[in-house]
Parts: C-alpha cells; sequence; structure tokens
C-alpha cells in the first residue's frame, strides 16, 4: 500500500509538474502605455487553467506577439492602430524570474503592424504592415535585438471594393513548411504574395517565380496556416467569409476547395479572422466575428478538402486571433470586444470544442501565442 500511495503521489507530481511547463503569452490594444500591455499566463494542460504570472506596462498597443525559436525573446507590432506610429519591439522573458524585460525596438516600415514571423533559425523577423501594404525584413542579434530593417517592400494596387480594397493591406506574413519562401496573404488586393527566402543572404527576400495567387476578388485573403504535412495550405478569407484550401507543391499553391465559414443564416457583413489547424492534422478551426463570433470547425480528408462539423460560441465579442496549445488538448480564443479570454477542451475524435474553467479578463485582449517549454 505504501508503495502504491508512493507512486501515485510521483505521477500526481509530475503531471502537475508537466502541466506547468505550457505558457499563454497574450497582448493588447492597450491605447495607453502606461498601462499593462504584454501578458504571460500559465496554462494547466490537464484542467486548463490559466494562472497570470507576469505582465509588461510601458509599450503601446502590442497588437500581434510571436516568439523565438527557443521562447527565450518575445517579438510585438507595437504602436499598432497609431497614427504615423508603427514599431516591433523584442523583450526578453525569464521563465525562472518571471520577468519579461525590454530590449529595443524598430521602426515598422510601414503604419499599422499586425503580424510577425521568426525564422526557425532565430536569426530574422518578418513583419506585415496593414494599412500602408508592406512588408519588413529584420536580422535579429543574439542577445535578441530587433536590428534595423533590411528590406522593405511597399504595395499599391487594391481591388474591388472602394471602402476596403482602396489600397494594399498586407495581414499576415507565413512562412513555408520548408522556411525557403514567404507567404503575404493581401487582403487589400485579393492575392496571396509569394517570395523566396535565403537566410543565408543579408537580403533574404527575393520574387518568387509565381509571385502571387489570386483569390476570390472582394474575398479579402487575411491569415493563412499550412498543414502539419506540408502538402496542403489554407487561406481565411475575411471579406468573403471563407476558408480557401490549396494543394502546396514547389512553391506554387493550386487552389482545392472554398468553403464557408458561417452559417447558411448569414449572408453579409463577414468579419472572418484567424485560422489554425489541429496537430494532429485532422481538424481545422477558423473565427468568425461581428454578428457571429464563434468558432467554425472543419474535418480534413486525406485529399485537403475540408467538411463542416460545427460552430462553437466563443462566450465572447471579436475573437481576432486564437491559438492551440502543442499538445492540441486546448483552444485559447481572445476576446478582443469583451476583453475576455476563453479555454476550450477540444474532443480528438469529433473536433468539437467544450468551455472550461472561468474566463480571464484582459482589457482589449488582441492575440494569443502558446509554447511549451
Amino acid at each position: 500500500m505504501k508503495k502504491i500511495l508512493t507512486l501515485t503521489i510521483t505521477i500526481c507530481g509530475w503531471l502537475y509538474f508537466y502541466s506547468q511547463n505550457t505558457y499563454a503569452f497574450f497582448g493588447s490594444f492597450n491605447r495607453d502605455k502606461d498601462t499593462e500591455g504584454i501578458y504571460v499566463y500559465e496554462l494547466d494542460t490537464i484542467s486548463g487553467k490559466l494562472l497570470k504570472l507576469t505582465s509588461y506596462t510601458g509599450i503601446l498597443n502590442p497588437s500581434f506577439l510571436t516568439l523565438s525559436p527557443d521562447g527565450k525573446y518575445i517579438f510585438a507590432c507595437t504602436e499598432s492602430k497609431t497614427k504615423n506610429g508603427g514599431s516591433v519591439s523584442s523583450f526578453e522573458f525569464n521563465r525562472e524570474n518571471k520577468t519579461i524585460t525590454f530590449i529595443n525596438k524598430e521602426k515598422s516600415g510601414g503604419e499599422n503592424p499586425v503580424y510577425l514571423t521568426v525564422h526557425k533559425n532565430g536569426k530574422w523577423l518578418v513583419n506585415g504592415n496593414y494599412t500602408e501594404g508592406s512588408v519588413s525584413v529584420y536580422p535579429i542579434s543574439e542577445n535578441g535585438k530587433i536590428e534595423p530593417y533590411v528590406q522593405n517592400f511597399q504595395f499599391l494596387e487594391g481591388s474591388i471594393d472602394p471602402g476596403r480594397q482602396e489600397r494594399a493591406h498586407i495581414h499576415a506574413t507565413i512562412f513555408s513548411p520548408e522556411f525557403d519562401y514567404l507567404f503575404l496573404p493581401d487582403l487589400g488586393a485579393d492575392k496571396i504574395r509569394t517570395y523566396q527566402f535565403n537566410s543565408d543572404s543579408n537580403e533574404p527576400l527575393k520574387a518568387a517565380k509565381v509571385p502571387f495567387t489570386k483569390t476570390t476578388l472582394g474575398s479579402g485573403p487575411r491569415h493563412f496556416a499550412f498543414h502539419p504535412n506540408g502538402k496542403f495550405a489554407y487561406c481565411i478569407e475575411e471579406m468573403g467569409g471563407a476558408v480557401s484550401a490549396y494543394s502546396y507543391e514547389n512553391a506554387k499553391l493550386n487552389p482545392i476547395q472554398r468553403i464557408n465559414t458561417h452559417s447558411e443564416k448569414y449572408k453579409e457583413d463577414f468579419e472572418s479572422s484567424d485560422v489554425h489547424i489541429s496537430p494532429d492534422g485532422k481538424f481545422l478551426y477558423a473565427s468568425n466575428r461581428g454578428i457571429e463570433n464563434n468558432i467554425a470547425i472543419f474535418s480534413i480528408q486525406k485529399n485537403g478538402i475540408l467538411k463542416t462539423v460545427g460552430y462553437q460560441s466563443i462566450k465572447g465579442k471579436h475573437p481576432r486571433v486564437f491559438g492551440l496549445d502543442p499538445s492540441g488538448k486546448f483552444l485559447v480564443a481572445t476576446n478582443a470586444g469583451t476583453g475576455t479570454v476563453v479555454v476550450f477542451k477540444r474532443n480528438p475524435e469529433n473536433g468539437l470544442l467544450k468551455k472550461v474553467g472561468r474566463k480571464i479578463k484582459i482589457k482589449s485582449v488582441s492575440c494569443v501565442q502558446i509554447r511549451r517549454y
């Protein structure tokens, strides 16, 4: 009996320790740099509960975050939605001391930065600017410092909607599975732009042989995700309220399907926003803001085709960005309109979501990144 009790305590202790190695990083539209802007929570991967560890005050509108490959540095779009502003900032995250320390910031190369990504070697940072429709590439020093950008490409052309597509609006910067190409969904031009990326070059971006993939006119491509198998890619279209599926080979996107993210009762005013795929590659999740405020759930067939499974209310308003933890057990939604974070447990068999734990209050929360250490 004593041995069994000891083993039980040991196992429970290990599970508790294991469950405390996953962290959720949140950004926000704080509107005032004298208030908290970046938050770090611990995600209990047994219960789904979030426990606040630390936050950072002193930066304006950190609307989107990404992490270095080793998880040591946080990079943020800062001064987003700030007239004549726009920057990218670097911070060091110390897990042991539970602290966030500002390192530096650089100009974003365009107004309203909205998306950041880091190369797998940790040496390059790529930023997309929405309002002025541009992309900037920065070297990253070994100490996490962002160096001034070495490339900045500005795009001009728009599309058919004079109110939303008067010019280019880059909304994401996504590396290919092999990190040799970069894909840029352009909401304003109804294009997914493509660039080669040579990490050994001083100026790594170079136009690809096929420089862009056209999307449906007026669709407004926003965010983009590759399937874990590297053979398929999916783009969520903000204005069209749809996900377009592509087969992927040799840097080319070949359209195979376009499916609504909304149910049939909704016919207009779409605000689709984010898209992610479960680590097992079986399900795709897409968020809808506006009148819907839900997550659309799709199963992914072997040929990459999506089939609608259902819809899950996010228990709040304006789910701008959401994330899946690395195990695929939980989905974390950030509801900017209600200033709430909601955790859902994911059923791995049917993909459905169920709310767990209590809502976390973060004013104007804008994004989440989840990492296991």
